[in-house]
């Protein structure tokens, strides 16, 4: 039986390239969103992979299993994938791939009793900081405003989400800068980017040495920004929102010598201020459809010995 050894070798051949790929596109940073949604397909074939070859493993390895799995099967395709004659690895790649996937979610988990745990700290701070307006309902949206002598402007996830802005922001933030700010952050909102981050982190801390999870984090925290200084930018202009970039991080040594964990703003404000031209819709369509078809490969393999005996 090969299929799951072949589906092993998929997955680890997907691992290894699509990050040497993706860091070779020219066109991640023309794209963001489709670059996002690329990247997604990979990781998701990846785990696919993962998982399929677990699932044949262990049906080779356990009649009980077997049964489940092939419960309303002909017996043509049971006997396609000759389960009855793999060896004593199938058990021991099962176990280990349970052990990955148990892992995997044990990981997710963590990150997100974390992400929770910081999110109720920072809005019981914000709480304290911003009390509730007499008549103000506690579950409404609102726009906060704090005191700050740093301008800053961040979104806060939760239910509902929260675009919190400092006085300073306000005072330096000139004409529709605020707006374009305040349509950045609500693009994150929008796009659900705090779970695209979550999944992210959780898969890179739990497989620190998988390139495609580490690459993946990475890009995200990147790919993110650059999508919501699109939609932005749709709304209030390229120069405008790249003004509110400068406005809010010259003061944090961005654009200096030594690298900072803004050093990412300088190539943004760049991008706006020189955007670089757009795929065309064809490319667009064939690219979104190639990444699409990434994570069909993985089942395409598994449902080979059924798709011949059945042929």
């Amino acid at each position: 039986m090969m299929v799951p050894a072949v589906l092993l070798l998929l997955g680890a051949l997907t691992a290894v390239a699509a990050p040497r790929l993706l860091a070779r596109a020219d066109w991640a940073d023309r794209e963001p969103v489709l670059a996002l949604w690329t990247w997604q397909c990979a990781v998701a074939a990846v785990l696919l992979c993962c998982a399929l070859s677990m699932t044949l493993s262990a049906a080779a390895a356990w009649q009980a299993v077997r049964g489940h799995v092939f419960a309303t099967a002909p017996r043509a395709v049971v006997e396609a994938y000759a389960l009855g004659a793999a060896g004593p690895w199938a058990a021991t790649t099962a176990v280990a791939l349970a052990g990955g996937g148990a892992w995997t979610a044990a990981m997710l988990v963590r990150e997100i009793v974390r992400a929770r745990a910081r999110r109720r700290l920072r809005r019981a701070e914000l709480l304290v900081r911003a009390p509730l307006l007499p008549g103000e309902i506690p579950g409404a949206d609102r726009l906060v405003v704090l005191e700050g002598e740093r301008p800053d402007a961040w979104w806060l996830p939760g239910a509902p989400p929260r675009l919190v802005v400092t006085t300073a922001a306000l005072r330096r933030l000139k004409g529709r800068q605020l707006d374009a700010v305040l349509a950045h952050e609500q693009g994150h909102a929008q796009a659900r980017h705090d779970w695209l981050l979550h999944c992210a982190a959780a898969l890179a801390g739990g497989f620190p040495r998988v390139p495609v999870f580490a690459a993946f984090r990475d890009e995200m925290h990147r790919l993110v920004e650059l999508a919501a200084d699109d939609m932005a930018s749709r709304r209030f202009g390229r120069l405008t929102t790249a003004l509110a970039l400068v406005e809010l991080n010259e003061d944090r040594g961005a654009f200096g010598p030594s690298p900072t964990p803004q050093a990412h703003v300088p190539h943004r404000v760049d991008r706006l201020l020189a955007p670089p031209d757009r795929l065309t819709a064809a490319r667009r369509l064939r690219l979104t459809a190639a990444a699409s078809l990434v994570p069909v490969i993985p089942l395409l393999v598994a449902v080979v010995p059924a798709l011949r005996a059945l042929g």
